[in-house]
C-alpha cells in the first residue's frame, strides 16, 4: 500500500462513490409495500410523495456526483415498478433503469445496481412476504427479469439491501405495541432470516447466469456491538441472530457490502444507550465515526479473504461541518484497515442527496441538498471535498 506525506494512496480500482434507494429519492412509488403502509389511516410515517424526484431528475443527479469527481454510483432498481403484478414485467420500467446504467458510464460513472432495498411490490407483501411460500423463487424470478438491466456494463451487483434489518422489521411487525426501546432491536425473525439467505443464493446464481462477468454480493447493517465489562458472551449471544448469521451467509460471494454509522454497546442484561455525554445525529444515534473500522474488522473476521466494501457511511446533520469531521474519521479507518491488510475494495457514501429517510425527511444525510419544492439540488461543501479525494486518490491517515 502506497503513502504519501498527507495519507495513504488508494488502489487503483477502489470504488469511490455515494449510494441512494429508489423509494428514497424517485418519488411516488405507488406500487410498493411501503407506499402503501404511509398512507394507510394512523401511520405514524411522514408519506415519501414525489421524495427527491429523482425519477425524472436522475441525469442531474449523475451530472452532479460525476462533475463533483466520483467515480462509482450506487443505485436501486425497484421492484414494485418493474413487476407491478405477479409475472408481469414492464418493459418500460425495464429500459427506463437501463437508461440509467448507460448514463452512469456515459459520464464516467461506474454503476453498483442493488436489486432490493427494503421495498417490495404490494402484490408479494400481500401474499405474506418473505415468509411466504416460494417467496425465495419469486425473488429469483424478479432477478432473472433484470437481466436487460445488468447484463452489460454493470460490474457489481448488490441483492439485497441490509437483509439483517429487513428481519428485524419482520419481528417489529410480530411485536406490534411490544416492539423493545430504541437501545436496542428485537430478535430477528428466523423464517424471515431463512428465506432471505435463501433469496440471496438463488439471486446470486441469477445474476451469475445473467453474467460472469459481474461481482454479486449484499449488504449487511453494522450494529457494532461493543461488549462492556462482563458482557461478551451476551455481545456474541446478541450479535450473532442480528448481524452474524447474515455476514456468515456471504463467505462464497464475491464481495460484502459493509454499512455502518455508529456503535451499540452491550451489557449482560443487553443493550444501553449511548453515554449521557455523548454528541447525538439527528436520528439520534450517537457520534461514532471509529464504528466503521471496528465494522470491517469484525466482517473480514467472519468471511475471511471476502473483499470488503463499504456501501454505506454517514452522518445526518445539518451542520456539513460535522459531516467532513464525521466522515474524515471514518476514512482513517478505512486507510488503517487498507494499511492493515484487510482487503478494502471502496467506499460508497450515504447518501448523494437528502431523500426520505423511511417516515421522515428530517433527518439529512445527503451531499447535495434537495429543494423540497422545486427540487433544486445543491451541492455541500461535504461533497466538494469528498469528490476531491476522489482526484487526488489519498485517504486521509490517522496519526501514528
Amino acid at each position: 500500500m502506497n503513502g504519501t506525506a498527507d495519507g495513504l494512496r488508494l488502489p487503483d480500482g477502489f470504488l469511490w462513490g455515494a449510494s441512494t434507494a429508489a423509494h428514497q429519492i424517485e418519488g411516488n412509488n405507488v406500487n410498493s409495500d411501503w407506499w402503501q403502509m404511509e398512507h394507510e389511516g394512523g401511520s405514524v410515517a411522514e408519506p415519501s410523495l414525489d421524495a427527491a424526484d429523482s425519477y425524472h431528475r436522475w441525469r442531474e443527479d449523475m451530472d452532479l456526483l460525476a462533475e463533483l469527481g466520483f467515480t462509482d454510483y450506487r443505485f436501486s432498481i425497484e421492484w414494485a415498478r418493474i413487476e407491478p403484478a405477479p409475472g408481469h414485467y414492464s418493459r418500460a420500467e425495464l429500459a427506463h433503469y437501463r437508461r440509467m446504467v448507460e448514463g452512469a458510464l456515459e459520464r464516467g460513472l461506474r454503476p453498483m445496481v442493488t436489486l432490493h432495498h427494503f421495498t417490495v411490490p404490494r402484490w408479494f407483501a400481500e401474499r405474506g412476504g418473505w415468509t411466504a411460500e416460494g417467496a425465495a423463487y419469486l425473488f429469483e424470478r424478479y432477478v432473472r427479469a433484470t437481466a436487460p438491466v445488468i447484463g452489460t456494463g454493470v460490474r457489481h451487483v448488490c441483492t439485497i439491501n441490509e437483509p439483517n434489518m429487513i428481519a428485524v422489521a419482520g419481528a417489529i411487525r410480530e411485536l406490534g405495541s411490544e416492539a423493545p426501546p430504541a437501545a436496542g432491536l428485537p430478535l430477528p425473525d428466523k423464517a424471515t432470516t431463512d428465506a432471505l439467505i435463501q433469496a440471496h443464493h438463488r439471486a446470486v446464481d441469477a445474476v451469475g447466469a445473467i453474467s460472469s462477468d459481474i461481482q454479486v454480493g449484499w449488504s449487511i447493517a453494522n450494529q457494532v456491538y461493543q461488549a462492556l465489562p462482563g458482557a461478551e458472551a451476551a455481545t456474541a449471544a446478541y450479535r450473532h441472530p442480528r448481524e452474524d448469521v447474515f455476514i456468515e451467509a456471504a463467505r462464497d460471494d464475491d464481495w460484502i457490502g459493509v454499512q455502518s454509522y455508529t456503535r451499540t454497546r452491550i451489557t449482560p442484561d443487553g443493550p444501553v444507550p449511548a453515554p449521557t455525554d455523548a454528541e447525538l445525529t439527528l436520528t439520534g444515534w450517537e457520534y461514532y465515526p471509529q464504528a466503521l473500522g471496528h465494522a470491517l474488522r469484525h466482517t473480514a473476521s467472519l468471511v475471511g479473504d471476502v473483499p470488503l466494501i463499504v456501501t454505506e457511511n454517514g452522518i445526518a446533520t445539518e451542520d456539513d461541518t460535522r459531516r467532513i469531521d464525521y466522515t474524515t474519521g471514518a476514512l482513517k479507518e478505512v486507510a488503517a484497515a487498507l494499511e492493515d491488510g484487510l482487503d478494502v475494495r471502496g467506499y460508497l457514501h450515504w447518501s448523494a442527496l437528502d431523500n426520505y429517510e423511511w417516515g421522515s425527511y428530517k433527518p439529512t444525510f445527503g451531499l447535495i441538498s434537495v429543494d423540497p419544492s422545486t427540487f433544486a439540488r445543491t451541492p455541500k461543501p461535504s461533497a466538494a471535498w469528498l469528490g476531491g479525494i476522489a482526484r487526488t486518490r489519498v485517504l486521509p491517515r490517522a496519526a501514528s
